[in-house]
């Protein structure tokens, strides 16, 4: 009995150290950066918090400079993907010609008039035309816009044209609803303040499509 006892116990461990490994790796993979980008974003990040009055050896601050240097890369990290391949890689021939649309997808940028937040949701729709996207990959799409220094305006038409531009649809819908840190924070401090930015291509640009889409996302379907 002892034996076995030892056996399962033998077992168990093994299998824990692997998942550990994979769960490690899976997350140094997460936490890889480039070295010589993030020593000079840490270099910088450590001489802003000095100008401002921080005591950069404190406890509290002396890892700040490179955990903002690895947020920084991450938060801009759309400079370096192509969301056209993105939707290129996922496109699938298909008789479907009515509307698709995928709302509320949650996106979080950065603003890049004073490098603070602002965040919402994105409701896009589109009318396929011979062909149609993995649904996943318009989320990517957006996050890889989003994940730029943006001004929401842009952001919009930068995710409207892509999608037209790259599967070309019948039409495409954009409309995004977004919180700004630099107006809730600072500046007119507004906390309650919601920006909407639109565009339309297409069909879309037609009013009783473009409102059957703003109906839809409007509803609650459940």
């Amino acid at each position: 009995m002892g034996y076995i006892v030892f056996i399962r116990t033998y077992v168990f461990i093994f299998e824990f150290n692997i998942i550990k490994q994979i769960l490690m790796a899976s997350y140094r993979y997460f936490e890889e950066y480039d070295q010589p980008v993030t020593d000079t974003l840490i270099e910088n990040y450590s001489k802003i918090l000095h100008t401002v009055g921080e005591d950069i050896s404190r406890d509290g601050i002396v890892k700040t400079p490179e955990r903002a240097a690895k947020a920084m890369q991450f938060l801009t990290s759309g400079n370096c993907q192509d969301p056209a391949e993105i939707l290129k890689s996922a496109m699938f021939a298909e008789a479907y010609h009515d509307m698709v649309i995928i709302k509320d997808i949650e996106l979080y940028s950065l603003c890049e008039h004073h490098i603070l937040p602002f965040f919402g949701k994105a409701h896009i729709a589109y009318i396929p035309d011979g062909h149609i996207v993995g649904l996943s990959k318009i989320p990517r799409v957006v996050d890889i816009f989003a994940r730029r220094l943006q001004v929401q305006e842009r952001l919009t038409h930068d995710i409207l044209e892509c999608i037209n531009d790259t599967l070309k649809p019948k039409g495409v819908a954009v409309v995004i609803e977004a919180s700004h840190m630099c107006m809730m924070m600072r500046g007119v401090q507004k906390q309650n303040s919601v920006t909407t930015t639109s565009g339309f291509r297409g069909q879309f640009e037609a009013i009783e499509t473009r409102n059957e889409f703003l109906k839809l996302i409007s509803s609650d379907l459940g």
